[in-house]
């Protein structure tokens, strides 16, 4: 039976490096099937958000060939996060190199970007993001433009992931079975609100399928009742609290993040009319 892997390239130049690399090893692996996704000419910290949203989105194997370490950094840090692996495609041949040659290796400090106003606002999501994920400082969400709340495997995180992308601070707030929402979120008065909400039978093949991936047999993730009354539970919570409500079962991230884009321009609209 054929497996697939998720692959994301990422680039500071055209590609080819990163590509061969990827083409040379995957001939060698048996029965893989491969979904590649590209990046060229990342050579900026405004260019992250977008590619973890993505990855976030899809997750998979990241290997790059990304020299400056602010641009590395903040890759690796982000795919660190997201648990996701990350490798420098060079990796271990210059530091052999260096070794042997008894030369040091030279440090890229900096991308030397010109910095404007999207690049700051772009950046400062994904690390307000990346510091609120998975119920993260769920004490302190005020600094958010939008809470995005829901049970586990809901598409909580890729959703604020690709939100960031786009210059949005996002938190994401998950709602435990038998545990009450933490009193920050309860609490925030700034932040748009939004619970999403999926399928049971949908929700049930999702996690069955992370429990496979963690090698892991905990029923009670999974278990057909128990997880319908956590989606009952969570949207009578939506309800009770007045928050919007988007149904994620058949919706890509992009169309999730759009709609909940749009919850927050009419809210700038409502204020400021």
């Amino acid at each position: 039976m054929s497996k697939t892997l998720v692959l994301h390239l990422v680039s500071h130049a055209s590609g080819e490096l990163v590509e061969l690399l990827a083409r040379n090893a995957i001939v060698q692996l048996e029965g893989l099937e491969v979904e590649r996704r590209l990046w060229k000419m990342v050579r900026h910290l405004g260019q992250v958000p977008e590619i973890l949203g993505e990855v976030a989105r899809r997750p998979g194997y990241v290997l790059h060939s990304i020299s400056h370490t602010d641009v590395r950094q903040a890759l690796e840090d982000g795919c660190s996060h997201l648990l996701v692996p990350c490798q420098f495609a060079l990796e271990p041949l210059i530091a052999r190199l260096a070794e042997y040659s008894s030369t040091a290796v030279q440090v890229h400090s900096s991308s030397a970007d010109a910095f404007d106003e999207d690049y700051y606002r772009r950046v400062e999501a994904m690390k307000y993001t990346l510091a609120h994920d998975d119920g993260i400082a769920s004490d302190d969400l005020d600094g958010a433009d939008v809470i995005v709340v829901g049970v586990s495997r809901a598409t909580k995180t890729p959703t604020c992931m690709y939100l960031a992308s786009r210059g949005i601070k996002a938190a994401n707030v998950p709602l435990v079975p038998f545990s009450q929402p933490p009193m920050g979120l309860l609490k925030a008065k700034g932040p748009l609100i939004v619970g999403l909400t999926v399928d049971p039978t949908r929700l049930a093949r999702v996690r069955s399928a992370r429990l496979r991936a963690w090698d892991n047999e905990d029923s009670q993730y999974n278990d057909f009742s128990a997880l319908r009354k956590e989606v009952q539970d969570a949207r009578r919570l939506f309800v009770a609290r007045n928050w919007p409500v988007i149904d994620v079962t058949h919706r890509s991230i992009e169309q999730v993040s759009a709609m909940i884009i749009d919850l927050l321009r009419a809210r700038a609209n409502d204020a400021g009319s």
